[in-house]
């Protein structure tokens, strides 16, 4: 496909994936993250020719127009998505690939100043959700999703579902749609444990007991069978 069906296709991505669109006048002027990918198309084309300075100085002058770091030396490929983009930072050796939606306040971060390969790749399909962080040279695989406000460190498998801080990726992987509203609390789950087990714990003092109750073990079974579900 051609730079300019290219540039065309950037254009019409709202009208397929944003439920909110309208018409083509709120693409002008309600859309950043669309002109921060159609920008950086031009920008990359003469970082990677080897103008670089061109590049970055359209890629600065972007960010200030439209709120999104995008280096210009990140890959990025067809029919990508920011939605509504404010704060999305990308960094040059970022890889994104076809069909990715990001949400805004997302991070493609380096965890390392070597120049090499230093910076996340994100494979074809990929969500990833507000606010999330993912780091370093680790790759997402096909249609992974990245629960909001997750920070993500290691390699996602694909198909699969990852939260938390650190992210783990919860339960089997099945391309299913990313819910952000069913995405289990993992600190939740965990205090809520351990509240049970002090109620627990108290109740066999107050009692003199010593045996574990039957509370208890259906407790442990109960937690055991929640961490099985995640998976490093």
């Amino acid at each position: 496909m051609s730079f300019w069906k290219i540039v065309l296709e950037d254009l019409a991505e709202p009208k397929r994936q944003d439920p909110a669109y309208n018409n083509w006048i709120e693409v002008i002027f309600n859309y950043p993250g669309v002109w921060a990918i159609v920008n950086h198309r031009f920008a990359n084309f003469f970082y990677k020719k080897g103008f670089k300075t061109t590049g970055r100085t359209i890629s600065g002058l972007s960010r200030l127009l439209t709120g999104v770091d995008l280096h210009p030396g990140a890959t990025i490929g067809r029919q990508v998505f920011f939605d509504h983009a404010t704060g999305i930072v990308i960094g040059e050796t970022a890889i994104i690939g076809n069909r990715v939606l990001i949400y805004q306040g997302v991070t493609l971060g380096g965890v390392s100043l070597d120049k090499g390969k230093r910076h996340p790749t994100l494979e074809n399909g990929v969500v990833v959700g507000g606010g999330a962080k993912i780091l370093g040279n680790i790759t997402i695989g096909e249609n992974s999703k990245i629960g909001a406000n997750s920070v993500v460190i290691k390699d996602v498998p694909s198909n699969c579902t990852a939260v938390g801080i650190p992210a783990k990726v919860l339960g089997k992987c099945s391309a299913q749609p990313l819910s952000h509203n069913k995405i289990p609390d993992i600190d939740k789950e965990i205090f809520s444990y351990l509240l049970q087990r002090i109620e627990n714990l108290e109740n066999l003092i107050k009692d003199g007991k010593i045996n574990i109750t039957e509370e208890d073990i259906k407790l442990n079974e109960k937690y055991s069978s929640y961490l099985k579900s995640l998976k490093n």
